[in-house]
């Protein structure tokens, strides 16, 4: 966006908060899907600006955070393989399996590489005919069209020697695993704009109106995010339930047909674990049968791995909104940014990282190595 400052400008912000001051009459609590909007919350102090009616409860819209333990387990095992050259984005290197990491299995010599996109994969098992490169498909809709298309063009080039480890996510089911669950008090969401810029919002209108819960699609800067709670606290308080689009700029109805269809092509829905969470039926994506030699999971031959998460990690407690990341016993002190027992420290998009890198804690931080304190302001 050319003219993102039009975004952040702090006399439209103070307006939006005068006009949700003056509309909420009794207390409200909504869900930010996505991690990226956590972490906006978070560093502009959004959620401390809001009238107290207001509650922001984090939702589990971070890739990396969601990404089972058994995933990172299998990425593991396969990435430690003579001959394989494993590619990834560079966040889920620090991200702990049972009692590793990539990083580790770098350091004891397992080819582990950081690409931009699955594209420079495909490249390097172009380059490299001899050896087996394998790229972690990880992430929510936004990532999947690029993924798909890899490996579509692996199939086109006969390029045998590529394959995807996928643990694709959807956000759809999971919002119904929310709304179903006993202990859920969300009543309202706010959706991710970047995945209904690829997907539109053709799946929202039944949950919205099944559940009875305002869905308002909202971008990720503060104006977004403040224009976002400003339309879902006004239908609660006209006791409406619908979907609205406040991020026109990127997101579309109909979504984005070349991409869709390249999903199709390449996808389908499967039942999916979710780190913290559990299985949540049609919540992933797989590979179909005329793309299933490119999957590294049978490949390799790992689908038996099965793990535990760690008692001491209250990650998936953070992930469904029940507790906020300083209420967790470890926050701070056995799990920080250096020594991280989950992902939801451990990733950019993570509700620990955010309060941890914008000092929302309790407590000083034992080794030092928080970002200094920022001012709070709405438009940072």
């Amino acid at each position: 966006m050319k003219y993102i400052d039009e975004f952040n400008d702090p006399d439209l912000a103070r307006r939006l908060l005068d006009e949700i001051r003056a509309t909420v009459t009794r207390p409200w609590a909504l869900m930010e899907v996505c991690g990226g909007q956590t972490h906006s919350i978070i560093r502009h102090g959004i959620d401390q600006l809001l009238p107290d009616e207001v509650e922001l409860i984090h939702g589990p819209g971070c890739p990396v955070c969601v990404t089972p333990l058994e995933m990172i387990d299998k990425a593991l095992e396969i990435a430690s393989r003579p001959g394989v050259v494993f590619c990834s984005f560079g966040d889920m290197l620090r991200v702990p399996g049972t009692d590793r990491d990539l990083f580790r299995v770098k350091g004891e010599g397992g080819d582990v590489r950081v690409v931009y996109s699955p594209l420079d994969a495909l490249q390097l098992a172009r380059r490299h005919p001899d050896r087996e490169v394998v790229f972690f498909a990880i992430g929510f809709e936004t990532t999947a069209p690029a993924n798909a298309m890899a490996v579509h063009q692996a199939r086109r080039l006969g390029v045998d020697n590529f394959s995807l480890l996928v643990s694709h996510v959807r956000v759809p089911p999971a919002i119904e695993a929310i709304m179903t669950a006993p202990t859920c008090r969300v009543q309202g969401f706010l959706a991710a704009g970047h995945v209904c810029s690829v997907m539109g919002t053709a799946e929202y209108p039944d949950l919205a109106a099944r559940h009875r819960v305002p869905i308002v699609v909202t971008g990720f800067e503060p104006l977004d995010i403040l224009e976002g709670i400003r339309l879902a606290v006004h239908q609660l308080e006209r006791g409406e339930h619908r979907v609205e689009n406040a991020y026109a700029r990127a997101v579309r109805e109909e979504g984005n047909p070349a991409a869709l269809r390249m999903i199709e092509e390449v996808f389908e829905v499967t039942d999916r674990s979710w780190r913290g969470i559990g299985r949540i039926p049609a919540s992933g994506w797989r590979l179909t049968d005329a793309y299933r030699a490119f999957d590294a999971e049978h490949r390799f031959d790992v689908t038996g791995i099965r793990t535990e998460e760690p008692a001491a990690c209250r990650s998936g407690e953070v992930l469904q909104g029940l507790i906020k990341p300083v209420e967790c016993p470890s926050f701070g002190t056995d799990c920080t940014p250096r020594t991280p027992l989950g992902a939801t420290m451990v990733s950019s998009e993570g509700a620990c990282a955010a309060y941890y890198l914008y000092r929302r804690m309790d407590g000083p931080v034992p080794d030092g190595s928080r970002a200094p304190q920022e001012e709070m302001n709405p438009v940072g």
